[in-house]
């Protein structure tokens, strides 16, 4: 049993969110999924944004470390989209990090932290044609972590995850689940 956090995308903690967080506790995990947007959510992925740019990324980053404030230091990180920036933060900044799942989305490194933990394991997950999704980022970045892996579904939707918005790919979602349900099991 692995405890994560999982920090939602930009249209905010929408019912795929957190749809995709029961199934992670149905796996036997235990799941925080904190509200980055205090309740808010969007229709639509660009007016997500336009709340996120709104708001400010540093806002988003802020609400992210402090919704690990009472937690354990032993947790994976996990993010969709936008909730990358905090989940790979905190997984390359706060002590104790046990992995991290980065999904449709990944940051460079030297722009949220110099360099990734030794020996803390990271699944990057994104659609080979996704324009939003950092592929060619998570690509590199996994060639250059030791014992990362990289995940590309075919396609172009960004939140195929999530199974309430118009994106949502039900073959390459449950695939997801699976690689992501066999990491927590080994970190677990």
């Amino acid at each position: 049993m692995a405890e994560l956090v999982l920090f939602h995308h930009a249209q905010g903690l929408t019912a795929g969110c957190r749809a995709f967080a029961d199934d992670l506790r149905a796996g036997g995990h235990v799941v925080h999924t904190p509200d980055l947007y205090e309740g808010r959510t969007f229709a639509t992925l660009d007016d997500g944004v336009a709340h996120a740019e709104a708001i400010g990324f540093g806002t988003v980053l802020q609400r992210g470390r402090a919704a690990v404030d009472n937690l354990p230091e032993r947790l994976v990180y996990a993010g969709f989209s936008l909730g990358v920036l905090p989940a790979q933060l905190l997984a390359q900044t706060r002590p104790g990090a046990a992995g991290a799942v980065l999904m449709h989305a990944a940051v460079p490194l030297g722009e949220l932290g110099d360099d990734w933990p030794a020996g803390v394991p990271v699944q990057f997950h994104t659609m080979d044609a996704d324009e939003q999704g950092d592929a060619d980022v998570a690509r590199t970045l996994a060639g250059t972590i030791d014992g990362a892996e990289f995940f590309s579904y075919p396609g172009d939707r960004h939140l195929f995850t999530d199974r309430s918005l118009p994106d949502h790919v039900p073959a390459a979602a449950a695939l997801l689940m699976q690689r992501v349900l066999g990491f927590l099991a080994a970190v677990g």
